[in-house]
């Protein structure tokens, strides 16, 4: 996994997803200095050219960190303690994905669970465009979508929805 600029990595450090190698412009590792302080993450300084050929893009924003990806904590861990759930469905584009994530964060969202179809959090662009929030709200993949959506319900959370199309489904009041 990788995040592109310095508070997206700084919120990679603040993370559990702990960055194994940093790649960045003196500027740019300047700014981090005090976040690298006693950190063992190996970090390598180059020039602004010399990153873009190395990264394969311009628009890199001085710096780049990597993170071995770890595993996922299930619904039920992800909602357990939270007031507020985001449920994602069909989100497939990275960027939109990333916006979510973002707003989630600013809104005070505790947790976010994907259903199907969902976009992968933590692709270059969505963590970018989240500003590193995908890297800090706890998410959860639902395995048994949309049957998941009933423990939602089983652990107090009211279900609302919003769609663009004309068909819905009525869930039972409980």
């Amino acid at each position: 996994m990788i995040a592109e600029g310095v508070l997206v990595v700084q919120r990679m450090l603040a993370s559990r997803f702990h960055p194994h190698a940093l790649l960045g412009t003196d500027r740019r590792l300047t700014e981090l200095k005090d976040d690298l302080a006693g950190s063992a993450v190996p970090f390598y300084r180059t020039s602004a050219d010399v990153m873009a050929r190395v990264v394969g893009f311009h628009l890199n924003r001085g710096v780049l960190a990597a993170a071995r990806r770890v595993g996922e904590p299930s619904v039920a861990e992800v909602i357990a303690g939270a007031r507020t759930v985001a449920v994602l469905e069909g989100v497939n584009d990275h960027e939109n994905l990333g916006s979510i994530f973002r707003n989630a964060a600013g809104l005070g969202v505790d947790a976010v669970v994907f259903g199907s179809g969902c976009a992968d959090p933590l692709y270059r662009r969505a963590v970018r465009v989240s500003m590193g929030h995908a890297l800090l709200v706890p998410y959860a993949r639902a395995t048994c979508w949309p049957a998941e959506l009933m423990t939602l319900k089983e652990n107090g959370f009211r279900l609302l929805a919003m769609t663009r199309t004309s068909r819905r489904a009525r869930w039972p009041r409980r």
